[in-house]
């Protein structure tokens, strides 16, 4: 099985399927954009320990129980799990024997030109963390793992245009799936998201209740996923499902609020405010307050008076 590592020693870097199966000392693919591997076939006698490939990655661990923490433990169902990897990414290859089941390893080539191409970038569970795996219920589990059957048996079919077309049909059946359970997840880790959200509100008050704006500048959504040690996109993900808006959105009613304020309670001019929050030119300030409430900074203060 590959696990997603932040290691970097010893790193193999694959550019075909072909290369990488022979690293992973399995049969070669049948097709040479995209290969499904059961990771029973994995050599134990492989010496790719860490790797990294030009390939997006989807796959499916039998046992994430007690392989992958998160929070306190806390796992939403004991039936396996998917994990996404985008190309470029690093991964480690475990060697246990415990780790059973399926990747599908894909090329980018293999969908260009097709509309599924330019919607990847909406899968953005491709960049998530190992730790935010999304978990499959008994009937979830199924569901994917027909997919997966139903994607090898058209590799190993004769390559012609229709195996293509129906292979990428059940790619984004797939992805579509993740999306929906990834959604259900949200909700079902209400317990564990919730005082994650809490801390991230925590973080974005004392930002600006400390004024480290004017130090730092406008905080960014990776300096708030560090901090809570998660990926940015799964945040970003997580809030917009559990209260309608993204990280970014979050940082600007913020912004928007705490210039509210100054604006109301203060003799501060509209630039010396937007230094204060963090902007490097005034205008961009203007250009924002503008964009979220309608009126300029000057607008909201002669509305005051």
């Amino acid at each position: 099985m590959i696990d997603k590592s932040v290691k970097r020693k010893e790193l193999h870097y694959f550019k075909s399927i072909s290369d990488l199966c022979r690293g992973l000392g399995v049969a070669g693919p049948l097709h040479p954009l995209i290969v499904s591997v059961n990771h029973i076939d994995i050599s134990r006698e492989s010496e790719v320990k860490y790797l990294v490939h030009d390939f997006y990655m989807v796959s499916y661990k039998s046992n994430l129980k007690g392989k992958l923490k998160y929070g306190q433990g806390y796992y939403d169902f004991d039936e396996g799990g998917l994990i996404f990897v985008a190309p470029g990414q690093a991964l480690a290859v475990a060697d246990d024997d415990n780790c059973s089941g399926l990747s599908l390893f894909i090329h980018p080539d293999f969908f260009a030109g097709h509309p599924l191409a330019r919607l990847m970038t909406k899968f953005g569970f491709f960049g998530y963390n190992i730790n935010e795996a999304l978990h499959l219920s008994e009937k979830e589990k199924n569901k994917v793992l027909h997919i997966f059957e139903d994607i090898k048996e058209e590799i190993e079919t004769v390559i012609d245009d229709t195996s293509q077309e129906l292979i990428i049909s059940y790619l984004e059946v797939l992805l579509n799936y993740s999306n929906r359970y990834y959604k259900r997840q949200f909700i079902t880790r209400k317990a564990i998201n919730s005082p994650l959200i809490e801390r991230f509100e925590t973080l974005l008050n004392n930002y600006y209740g400390d004024e480290e704006s004017t130090q730092k500048g406008i905080p960014s959504v990776s300096y708030f996923s560090a901090k809570l040690h998660v990926s940015y996109g799964y945040l970003g993900d997580l809030l917009r499902n559990m209260t309608g808006m993204n990280t970014q959105q979050h940082i600007h009613a913020k912004l928007i609020e705490v210039a509210k304020q100054k604006l109301s309670t203060s003799e501060l001019t509209a630039a010396e405010i937007a230094y204060e929050l963090g902007f490097e030119y005034p205008q961009s300030f203007n250009k924002l307050f503008k964009n979220k409430t309608g009126l300029t900074p000057l607008q909201f203060r002669e509305q005051l008076n």
